[in-house]
């Protein structure tokens, strides 16, 4: 039996803003030491799937990229590129297409989602296992959390009764209002859905044609039309968009016949909000999660989460129920009760089209990272780091010069046709439009301290002659 891991990775992330961005969402937070998207595919991977497929936005390809790099077991990886975002309906059908060009028609597919916590990886593979022996007899089988409140955020699946063990499904309900919650609660016949699934890809796409088939056949157009490039497959933008906006439930797990839930016997949490976030933590004896560093008097039931490189002093006092969450350039202060309205906070920036919405205080790049230190008018300070053997592209700017000193490393500054070996101390000046490169000579990671000088500072003020990521 040949066991695939397909992870879904993406969201916008607006409900763990100021942490999560549209380019940096969910499944790249760090919780407990690693990632999210990290945490999924090592569960994957100790279910016994070989083979891993991830389904991310074509602008994450190299977060994904540098999660699997970091890995000390990466397994071998499809990555498929969605220039858009279409639902989980389409990207898994996607998802079982490709597996059946690439494995077999039989081969078993575990669909996770890369932005959930399980912290007992060893009952979820009992869980899964159970999944497997229904999904190789031809059902379509969906993990089933035992609800543990009326919550309001979630969907729910009805069976006859809950229980241990698996058993075919009565129906999938949507998210319901608070009483509706509370009166499944109280009939002891529904689960909470998770989002997560097990079949055949044969099975999926059997479900497909009979009960989605324009689904199928924009899927398959969509495969069709796609270019496959090392371990990715990227897609037409136009043939892409023409797959419906529907999810897996709507599409097929609802009309279908024969769905099996398994009943999760793990602890589980979408971390689809901060207190959810702040339940997946231990709490100190007041009930805060925070780190030790934050000084906290008459403080209880405050989560507080400041960056890691941030030198700032946080300090609470006289102060109950709180989520505080301070980035380098944005501050969230709100009670636990109206942390589902950090969304409304997301939406205002939108409109006011503030970049804290869509980029990280910390930008990642194929290269490396920077991060904007300073900006006032006609000057920005930023702190760029290289990895060991990367290279920004070759480029020039038309609206401002730059002055790079290095501070750790050795680098290669290319200036015009001259390149100048650059060690910690040393200074270099970039003249507007001349071509330029920054290359990481070294073994450890190149630090430099960027001061841009200009009439206009922005990201998109940048021409690439030549580029090692295909950026050009």
């Amino acid at each position: 039996m040949r066991v695939l891991s397909v992870v879904l990775s993406g969201g916008s992330g607006s409900r763990l803003w100021p942490s999560s961005r549209q380019a940096f969402p969910k499944p790249f937070m760090k919780l407990g030491g690693s990632t999210l998207l990290q945490q999924a595919i090592e569960r994957g991977q100790a279910c016994g799937t070989g083979d891993l497929m991830v389904v991310t936005n074509k602008d994450h390809l190299f977060l994904t990229k540098d999660v699997l790099r970091q890995m000390s077991d990466p397994p071998e990886t499809t990555l498929l590129l969605e220039p858009k975002g279409r639902n989980t309906g389409p990207a898994i059908a996607l998802a079982a297409l490709q597996c059946i060009k690439q494995f077999s028609g039989d081969t078993v597919m575990l669909v996770l989602s890369a932005d959930h916590l399980v912290p007992d990886v060893e009952a979820f593979v009992a869980s899964a296992s159970q999944a497997f022996r229904l999904a190789i007899q031809g059902a379509l089988v969906v993990f089933g959390i035992s609800p543990t409140s009326p919550d309001t955020g979630f969907g729910y699946i009805e069976v006859d009764h809950v229980s241990r063990e698996s058993q075919p499904v009565r129906r999938f309900v949507e998210k319901p209002d608070l009483q509706t919650a509370q009166e499944y609660l109280a009939t002891g016949r529904y689960y909470w859905n998770s989002g997560m699934f097990c079949f055949t890809a044969d099975a999926i796409v059997a479900a497909f044609e009979r009960h989605a088939p324009e689904l199928l056949a924009a899927a398959r157009r969509a495969l069709e039309s796609s270019r496959t490039a090392g371990e990715t497959v990227q897609f037409d933008l136009h043939t892409f968009g023409l797959q419906p906006d529907i999810s897996i439930d709507y599409a097929v797990m609802e009309p279908a016949d024969n769905v099996h839930v398994v009943p999760a016997k793990f602890g589980w949490s979408d971390v689809g909000s901060w207190p959810a976030l702040a339940k997946a933590l231990i709490p100190d004896a007041s009930g805060n999660t925070m780190p030790s560093n934050v000084v906290a008097i008459d403080t209880t039931g405050t989560h507080v989460q400041v960056d890691s490189h941030s030198p700032k002093v946080v300090a609470t006092l006289g102060v109950h129920d709180l989520i505080i969450v301070d980035t380098p350039d944005a501050l969230l202060v709100a009670h636990k009760s109206s942390a589902q309205q950090v969304k409304n906070v997301v939406d205002t920036l939108k409109a006011r089209q503030h970049e804290t919405v869509q980029s990280p205080a910390v930008v990642n790049r194929p290269w490396g990272t920077y991060a904007a230190l300073k900006e006032e008018e006609g000057y920005k300070v930023k702190r760029i780091t290289v990895m060991p053997g990367e290279s920004l592209s070759l480029q020039y700017h038309y609206h401002r010069a730059e002055h790079w000193v290095v501070v750790q490393g050795r680098g290669i500054v290319q200036i015009g046709e001259t390149e100048h070996e650059t060690l910690p101390g040393q200074y270099r000046y970039i003249p507007l439009k001349e071509k330029h490169r920054l290359t990481n000579i070294g073994d450890e990671e190149l630090v430099l301290i960027e001061v841009q000088c200009g009439s206009y500072l922005g990201e998109d003020d940048i021409v690439r002659l030549a580029d090692t990521y295909g950026r050009v």
